[in-house]
């Protein structure tokens, strides 16, 4: 698989594709206004204790109160086999903690936050309050696994600590000096944490994990990635200083692109994020998905639109619902979507046609790094699936709330707004004594009362014995109105 990561850097945001066999597969935005903060590490002072939700609101310095839950704080007594206790024994309000975010604020939600911190270096995920040593479930063979945790041991032996530590995807195949260079770069990190944690500040930063175009290349840097292509002269040279001192073995894949072509044009980027926002995906079949995202969770609708097939009915469903399967991870990746995901299949009546469908589903899921869990097909034909999420979607970050239906995706009709202005004109006739009424309104409003609806106006001015006045407002939405009194 030809993989290359685009590099898109101005003043504003930075901008990362992940191209696969030339299509775009994952795309990342951060804005220098309002860049994303998990793996940040905080020092934050509790503001409330919730015994009823076993839980506690942090502040760590944001617009939000910070969210934590008694799973993710630091229970030393639980650690060593001691019966867990409830959060008011182990928090209390005005407390100092150090906390780190593992999920950005998301809509009306403030950030996710953790005691248990990690810090993540180009092999190794370092654990401060941990001694265990683990390994990724992507590294699957015996004898590698336990070389892995045998250098890592002869690391933490050598320098005299007893930290833990996670192997990574990518330390596979990595050697004892490669090992070791993490664990000194971790042991010297956290003399410099401890020595920041030391101050009373509260809240205040401790830590700040990497802008995006350095963690890309920290976190994405994959054996099957041929190119790291970077647009701007002045974040190549850092990228060249990072690699330089981290991954060496990687310098030869960055290239500098001078190019006067956009370098997102190169591959349609542009164009796949215009795509990426929309409710409809077509399939090449002629069969298309519906992805509507709410916040409680996603649901993706499977259709068969205009594919009608060869034989029968059954291998039309099939087919449309094996390349559904291959682009609705596509998909998720490319949206970031995350959460609770329903997938609504067309129903097959075959159940091999069923287990064919789910295995390319899970099968296209190995390519995803961000972790999630699948369920068997249900009594409702539907496929049940959550999928870790810890920044905002590809569709919150770049679009907001639409103004003239609120999100919903739908407007009401001009016919529906003309009968709310006859009850309205009828409320105020109840309620005031005025000698006329001006109706003020959108253009398509004004002309279906003034056609379609002109005997209804006629009617109504008759029944409360006042005159109506029309009036244009070229700045109203179709749902926009007003009533005025004269």
């Amino acid at each position: 698989m030809n993989s290359e990561i685009l590099i898109n850097v101005t003043p504003m945001e930075t901008r990362v594709a992940i191209v696969e066999n030339g299509a775009v597969q994952e795309l990342f935005v951060e804005r220098a206004q309002s860049r994303g903060i998990v793996a940040n590490i905080y020092q934050g002072k509790v503001i409330r204790v919730l015994p009823g939700m076993q839980a506690a609101f942090v502040d760590i310095g944001l617009e939000k109160a910070a969210f934590i839950h008694v799973a993710d704080i630091l229970d030393k007594g639980a650690q060593n086999g001691e019966e867990a206790k409830p959060i008011g024994y182990l928090l209390r309000e005005g407390q100092i903690i150090v906390v780190q975010v593992t999920k950005d604020p998301l809509g009306t939600k403030g950030a996710r936050l953790t005691m248990h911190l990690s810090i993540a270096s180009r092999f190794l995920v370092f654990l401060p309050y941990s001694k265990h040593i683990g390994i990724s479930q992507r590294i699957d063979t015996d004898e590698e696994r336990e070389r892995l945790k045998n250098i890592v041991q002869a690391g933490r032996d050598s320098e005299k600590v007893e930290f833990g530590y996670i192997l990574r995807t990518a330390a596979e195949g990595i050697t004892q000096e490669e090992s070791l260079n993490d664990i000194q770069y971790s042991k010297r990190l956290w003399r410099v944490l401890k020595e920041r944690m030391a101050s009373p500040d509260a809240p205040s930063l401790i830590y700040e994990d990497l802008p995006l175009s350095l963690r890309v290349c920290r976190d994405m840097m994959r054996p099957e990635v041929d190119k790291i292509r970077i647009d701007s002269k002045e974040t190549f040279q850092k990228v060249t200083e990072f690699v330089e001192k981290y991954t060496p073995s990687v310098m030869s894949k960055l290239e500098y692109y001078p190019g006067e072509r956009p370098i997102f044009d190169l591959f349609s980027v542009e164009d796949e994020i215009q795509k990426a926002l929309a409710r409809k995906v077509d399939l090449k079949s002629g069969g298309y998905l519906i992805i509507d995202q709410t916040e409680a969770m996603t649901t993706v609708d499977v259709n068969t639109g205009g594919f009608v097939g060869h034989r029968n009915l059954e291998e039309t469903i099939y087919k449309t619902n094996l390349e559904a399967a291959t682009s609705l991870v596509r998909q998720l990746r490319l949206r970031n979507l995350g959460g609770i995901i329903i997938i609504d299949f067309i129903d097959m009546i075959d159940e091999e046609h069923q287990r064919q469908v789910m295995r390319v589903l899970e099968k296209n899921l190995v390519k995803d790094h961000v972790k999630s869990k699948l369920t068997e097909v249900s009594q409702l034909g539907l496929v049940e699936m959550t999928r870790k999420r810890t920044r905002e979607s590809l569709e919150h970050i770049l679009t907001d709330t639409c103004n003239t239906c609120d999100g919903r995706g739908r407007i009401k009709t001009a016919q529906t707004i003309c009968y709310e202005i006859f009850r309205e004109i009828l409320r105020e006739e109840r309620a005031y004594n005025s000698s006329s009424y001006r109706v003020l309104a959108s253009q398509s409003v004004v002309d279906r009362l003034l056609d379609e609806e002109s005997a209804n106006v006629a009617d109504l001015e008759e029944f409360i014995n006042k005159p109506i006045t029309l009036q244009v407002e070229t700045l109203y939405s179709q749902e926009q109105f007003d009533v005025v009194m004269l």
